[in-house]
């Protein structure tokens, strides 16, 4: 089993006949093939954005990294953020260049979770939608959604594309201009999930509670402000190393998660990016959906809210 010898673009490359996971049916060869392959259309969707990125370790849990660690070369671009949760500065990487991105895949790095606004700016790139099925549901109910998303969304005048998450979800992205509101934008995909569920609440709840959710796909509209979510192109940690991909709206009933995977998206690719070429120009965010957004709760606020009371219920039903 090769161990080392191997190097791309000045990045030493080891153990890359490993096995990436169990059930990864891949190699780490695999993910650094992969990566480099798909840098010319990953690296746009993370350059000059704080990243975070999922490792998964021999013998280890797979975990979320934010901070660098020490070991990291001097050469890898960096920014510090201040964490208010923990109260400290963390260094986050900026992935700008093959070479980080080799560096990355070779710690591997599955999965790449850049935030949604650049590196020293507080204003969001895009209003993101998150659609999650259920559990027990599947990728259709996800697109069944994801449609009611787009019409909402075109009722208010805003164009939109759409990508697979890797999982069973989709994401559904709409860009802005470079100085929007981060408050503004979080209310109108408030607006854009309670108007999405009014149009089928049969379908979809905007639920921040699991157990409320009822078997039905979350519109997630928590996507905004310091969050993240999984960069176009980026592979995921699950069995088939399957990989967020770009899926024009025509087509998104003729697909499934598990056409894109590791193995099968660089011929997909064939040095186009589908992401850039689906994406609109900037959209500006409609009034009527920031008007509406700023009269609903912040869904982790309420949910907390929602907890706390819930606690207190069954301690004052508890014999």
């Amino acid at each position: 089993m090769s161990t080392g010898g191997e190097e791309r673009d000045g990045v030493p490359l080891t153990n890359l006949d490993q096995e990436l996971f169990p059930g990864a049916g891949a190699t780490k060869r695999d993910l650094v093939d992969y990566l480099d392959a798909a840098r010319d259309a990953i690296l746009p969707v993370l350059r000059d954005r704080p990243l975070s990125v999922v490792r998964v370790l021999r013998g280890q849990d797979r975990f979320m990294q934010k901070n660098l660690p020490k070991y990291t070369p001097d050469w890898v671009p960096r920014v510090p953020v201040w964490a208010e949760a923990s109260q400290r500065e963390v260094q986050y990487a900026l992935c700008n260049d093959r070479r980080t991105l080799l560096w990355f895949a070779n710690q591997r790095a599955v999965e790449y979770h850049p935030t949604l606004a650049l590196a020293g700016s507080h204003h969001p790139t895009h209003l993101i939608m998150d659609l999650d099925p259920p559990e027990d549901g599947g990728f259709t109910l996800a697109v069944r959604a994801a449609r009611l998303v787009r019409q909402v969304l075109a009722d208010a005048g805003m164009a939109s594309a759409v990508k697979t998450s890797g999982a069973k979800g989709v994401h559904v992205f709409v860009p802005l201009p470079a100085d929007v509101d981060v408050a503004d934008v979080a209310a109108a995909t408030r607006a854009v999930g309670a108007r999405a569920e009014r149009l089928d609440p049969a379908l979809t709840t905007t639920a921040f509670i699991r157990e409320d959710r009822h078997g039905k796909v979350f519109l997630d509209s928590t996507r905004a402000g310091g969050a993240t979510v999984v960069a176009a192109y980026s592979p995921r940690a699950r069995p088939g190393v399957p990989v967020s991909f770009p899926v024009a709206w025509d087509d998104l009933d003729d697909v499934g998660p598990a056409d894109f995977t590791l193995h099968t998206a660089p011929a997909l690719l064939a040095g186009r990016d589908p992401w850039a070429d689906a994406m609109p120009a900037p959209q500006t965010l409609d009034p009527g959906l920031v008007e509406e957004g700023h009269t609903i709760p912040i869904a982790r606020v309420a949910a907390m809210h929602e907890g706390k009371r819930r606690a207190r219920a069954r301690r004052d039903t508890t014999p």
